[in-house]
């Protein structure tokens, strides 16, 4: 009996060492069940292939293996996926402003910096914040145009369907289109390509929605550009191509464009031309097909006009399209309403003349304000601002001086409202009180200044400002530094 008892024991013995045995590895290999080269025993993902271990989250669980992404680059206790500032610690994800940014990193990205004790980041300012700052480099791309890049002249554009704003930047090598509808993040949208060569002059304006450029490189004409293409850009910036180039004239030193009668009166063309440097005419109420309708050189060479369809005081040329040339040494005012035979009105001179610039009329179109671009360097007067009275067209006359605080050259100046805002080189943008002009009195209100290192009389800084953006916001293209973007302070 006891012989049968053990030899069942014995059976049971066997039967279980057999199923361990069966249990175990052949040959004595250990288990890798995915076959990645680490076995399960230590391998943080054993279930999927895994060689390298990954664990960026350091909790014991292989990236592949881990449920979600749960990586926290700023240690702030929230997860990268559902952090509004995965970059910089904001463990309470304040979001002021609700634009899903927290704001920790709006700090970064929005450069907005108020006007306080005079001073805007390293910028002398007086009432005006500033919004952003886009420097040459970022209005190329990677380089474009070789050597020294410098700005110019800039313009706006407001697309009509969007009410997007935009700015026109002219540089060196090219006219850079840029979207300032936010003004703290202005995005290059692309660029357009000089038509010929590289020059530091170029001069930008906008009629239809389509961007009038003209440069004083040797046979650059004049470009025109559909500015609805900027609606629609997929990846910016863009290098593009002009939708038209006009070649009727090669160089010019500025463009005109009267909205009103569709009009463009391109200036500074060679002074051995048909009309020695004065205003052509070209018919853009087509914007993609202008026409050459003539000329006014009876006037000499025009560095810069202004063409309005009168509606001013002088009730004898009400309705008549009016000419005023700033021409090097003088006022000129001319009817061009019929192109083919333009008649100059009256001319203007005054004293202490260094080079007649450029000129704006008041509103009420009662006054000129000119700007003259040599004085302060050949006379040595602080920036001098002249208004001339043209209620009477026939009989224009000087009326006073207005003269800055500073030393610096005026350049091109612009009325809106009761305010001129002043270009003013190495004084940045000086903005002007005129609703006394008429008691010839003119008071600064306020500024921004570009270029702080000085403000004597020298061709450095802004070259230009535009004023007219609905929003309140207003561009500046300096020189060496770019586009500006500023505003009135609260």
């Amino acid at each position: 009996m006891k012989t049968v008892f053990f030899k069942f024991i014995s059976l049971l013995i066997c039967i279980g060492l057999a199923t361990s045995c069966a249990n175990e590895a052949l040959g004595g290999v250990i288990n890798d069940s995915d076959g990645d080269g680490i076995i399960n025993s230590v391998d943080n993902c054993p279930e999927i292939a895994n060689p390298n271990q990954e664990d960026l989250d350091e909790d014991g669980i292989g990236d592949v293996c881990d449920p979600t992404d749960d990586t926290d680059t700023d240690a702030d206790g929230i997860i990268d996926a559902e952090d509004n500032c995965p970059e910089i610690a904001n463990p309470n994800q304040e979001d002021s402003d609700e634009n899903g940014v927290g704001d920790a990193c709006d700090i970064v990205t929005n450069m907005s910096i108020p006007c306080e004790s005079g001073m805007a980041d390293i910028y002398p300012c007086n009432g005006y914040d500033l919004m952003s700052h886009l420097t040459l480099s970022e209005l190329t791309i990677n380089g474009f145009g070789g050597g020294t890049i410098e700005g110019n002249d800039s313009w706006g554009w407001t697309d009509p369907t969007t009410n997007k704003e935009y700015a026109l930047v002219g540089l060196s090598s090219h006219t850079a289109f840029v979207d300032v509808s936010d003004p703290v993040n202005p995005i290059l949208l692309g660029i357009l390509p000089t038509a010929t060569v590289n020059s530091i002059w170029r001069d930008i304006k906008v009629y239809q929605n389509h961007a009038f450029i003209v440069s004083e490189a040797p046979g650059h004409g004049m470009q025109v550009f559909d500015l609805t293409r900027l609606r629609n850009v997929a990846a910016p910036p863009e290098t593009f191509t002009a939708d038209t180039h006009f070649t009727d004239f090669g160089k010019a030193h500025n463009i005109f464009i009267n909205e009103t009668s569709g009009y463009a009166y391109v200036v500074g063309t060679s002074r051995s031309g048909t009309f020695s440097g004065g205003a052509l005419f070209i018919n853009i109420q087509n914007p993609t097909a202008p026409i050459s309708e003539g000329g006014f050189g009876a006037g000499g060479y025009s560095h810069d006009v202004q063409v309005i369809n009168y509606t001013g005081p002088d009730s004898d040329h009400t309705g008549k399209e009016i000419l005023v040339g700033s021409n090097e040494n003088e006022i000129v005012i001319a009817d061009v309403s019929n192109k083919a035979n333009p008649i100059i009105l009256s001319t203007v001179a005054y004293s202490n003349i260094g080079y007649t610039h450029q000129g704006w009329f008041t509103e009420d179109l009662n006054h000129f304000i000119v700007g003259d671009e040599l004085d302060e360097q050949n006379i040595g007067n602080n920036s001098r601002t002249l208004v001339f009275d043209l209620s009477d067209l026939d009989n224009p006359t000087y009326d006073f001086d207005y003269f800055g605080p500073t030393l610096a050259i005026d350049h091109n100046g612009y009325v809106k409202g009761n305010e001129y805002f002043l270009a003013n080189y190495r004084a940045g943008v000086r903005v002007l009180d005129i609703s006394q002009i008429a008691s010839n009195t003119i008071t600064e209100i306020g500024f921004f200044d570009t270029y702080p290192e000085s403000d004597s009389a020298n061709f450095n800084g802004v070259w230009n400002v535009y004023p007219y953006f609905t929003s309140g916001n207003i561009i500046i293209s300096d020189i060496e530094r770019g586009l500006f973007i500023i505003r009135k302070s609260n």
